[in-house]
């Protein structure tokens, strides 16, 4: 199976996620609720640290937790690892087999708080560590890049916050009052209307053979996109790729920006949309940047050279889980193009193990 397919086999996969393990699901977002968490840290790296970005948003937006990123160096060469009382530690990969992230939990575990693995490796030593695991199922994934264990992940996340809303107002059925759990059933059908585009995107990518360097930017839910994309497009072109928030963006790296110069980003309506809008058009109108954005919105993509239009009747929470598709199609395309092997990128290999 090549990097395409795994790509193309992402709705039948995240289909396959929400019909096994929704009671699995259930029963930890109840247990969760129990035990009166305050707090999660979260520990990840890669591909899978961006679920975690994700994971900030979803659980701090729609169930209120505060979420930190580990650092796991404190855990492993310094030896200092903060105080966890109240919280739940998480532990997000694809292998389960990084040795500090495995720390990470582990160190939860000595400390008596409940853990978190979420994984596509059941029988990995993350799970070991976790009091509860929650296995995204997403089969074998051959490729290097990853990508349907990254959209797995994110709907992991996802079927968390809506059990956690569920358990929270004490729904026996383990289903929320705002119809989360039918939006949550509509993100395989969306993902293969994205898929649509993979002829399109080819085409689009093909322009950028040359590019040597971008920005990739996001905000709010759409950051952890922006850094997924800027992942794929430096594991599979080597090209420079770097994320922000277009809020940090601002703050200096701005400067970098000239005529013609490559901006890809990610910008659907929603909460941020009329700030990323603002520095979209300044950008374009007053630096000459040469934007690839994924829209829905005919704003931003009138702003665009290469427009990537991705309507879809999702709320924004789980457009991630969407608008990350052409996202990869994009960066698959481009390797291409630029006749990179993108089935085993130079220097890489599918499990990484970190201390």
């Amino acid at each position: 199976m090549t990097l395409h397919d795994e790509i193309r086999e992402q709705p039948a996969v995240l289909a396959r996620l929400l019909a096994d393990r929704a009671e699995t699901v259930r029963e930890i977002a109840r247990a969760i609720h129990a035990h009166d968490v305050r707090w999660v840290l979260l520990a990840a790296r890669g591909t899978s640290d961006n679920a975690g970005l994700y994971a900030q948003y979803v659980w701090g937006s729609r169930n209120r937790l505060a979420v930190a990123m580990a650092t796991p160096s404190l855990f492993t060469h310094y030896g200092t690892p903060p105080r966890l009382a109240g919280s739940l530690v998480v532990g997000i990969s694809q292998s389960g087999q990084s040795p500090d992230i495995v720390g990470v939990l582990a160190e939860g575990r000595r400390q008596g708080v409940p853990t978190l693995a979420i994984t596509n490796e059941p029988g990995s030593s993350l799970a070991r560590e976790a009091t509860w695991v929650l296995a995204t199922g997403a089969g074998a994934e051959l490729a290097v890049a990853a990508t349907k264990t990254y959209t797995t992940q994110l709907l992991a996340v996802a079927m968390l916050s809506a059990a956690l809303r569920a358990a929270e107002a004490g729904s026996a059925e383990g289903r929320g009052d705002d119809g989360t759990e039918a939006a949550l059933h509509l993100v395989p059908e969306a993902v293969a209307a994205a898929l649509a585009l993979d002829e399109a995107i080819a085409v689009a990518a093909a322009r950028y053979r040359t590019m040597a360097r971008c920005v990739v930017l996001g905000r709010g839910f759409h950051y952890a996109t922006a850094c997924e994309w800027a992942l794929k497009l430096e594991e599979l072109t080597y090209a420079v790729a770097e994320p922000y928030s277009t809020a940090d963006f601002r703050h200096g790296p701005l400067a970098i920006v000239g005529a013609d110069f490559p901006v890809l980003a990610v910008a659907p309506g929603g909460a941020v949309f009329d700030d990323s809008l603002a520095l979209l058009a300044a950008i374009v109108r007053e630096r000459g940047a040469d934007l690839v954005a994924i829209s829905d919105r005919d704003e931003a993509l009138a702003l665009a050279r290469t427009p990537l239009r991705l309507a879809t009747s999702l709320p924004e929470w789980l457009r991630p889980l969407v608008d990350v598709i052409p996202a990869q199609l994009f960066a698959y395309h481009l390797a291409r193009a630029m006749g990179r092997d993108t089935e085993a990128p130079r220097g890489l290999s599918k499990v990484t193990r970190t201390w």
